[in-house]
């Protein structure tokens, strides 16, 4: 006698039973980790200190500011800005933490599909078009800002995971 779709699913049945959906506190919890982890590695690399993340400096606008309300999209977007910018950089002391920020990005997914928000779109990075000319003339400026303004949109990001950010 062949065994069925019938037969199959009740062989697989005492495994689905014992899979449990992630809670979505864990997901909230893991997020706030790696955004700890995340600004612990930008105050570990020593000349990050030396700008104020509200400093504005000629030229380097396009590094994003503080946002206060950051809605779940609107830290999507965040991310990808300074993903782009770090991984505009020769610097080896970024590598890790544009890598944390992809991670990062994965878990706000997570977070957003589970309050039923929509996908996130794609962000508009024209802006960021004169980026290799602006690093050839002051590229470590550029780190030094952008570590800095990213360290403060992480604690941005931080306080509102604590309020319960809308989508």
């Amino acid at each position: 006698m062949r065994c069925g779709p019938l037969c199959q699913l009740l062989w697989l049945w005492p495994c689905l039973l014992c899979v449990q959906a992630v809670s979505i506190w864990k997901v909230r919890d893991d997020t706030k980790t790696l955004i700890k982890t995340i600004v612990t590695r930008i105050s570990d690399i020593s000349h990050t200190h030396a700008v104020s993340s509200k400093q504005r400096i000629t030229g380097l606008d396009f590094i994003p500011a503080l946002h206060p309300n950051l809605s779940l999209s609107k830290m999507d977007q965040t991310l990808v800005l300074y993903k782009h910018i770090l991984t505009s950089l020769p610097s080896r002391n970024v590598v890790q933490i544009a890598n944390d920020l992809e991670n990062l990005r994965d878990l706000l997914h997570l977070l957003a599909a589970s309050q039923g928000c929509p996908p996130p779109r794609a962000s508009d990075l024209e802006s960021l078009n004169s980026l290799e000319s602006i690093l050839e003339a002051s590229l470590y400026s550029t780190e030094v800002v952008a570590l800095s303004r990213l360290q403060g949109s992480l604690h941005e990001m931080l306080q509102q995971l604590d309020i319960g950010p809308g989508c």
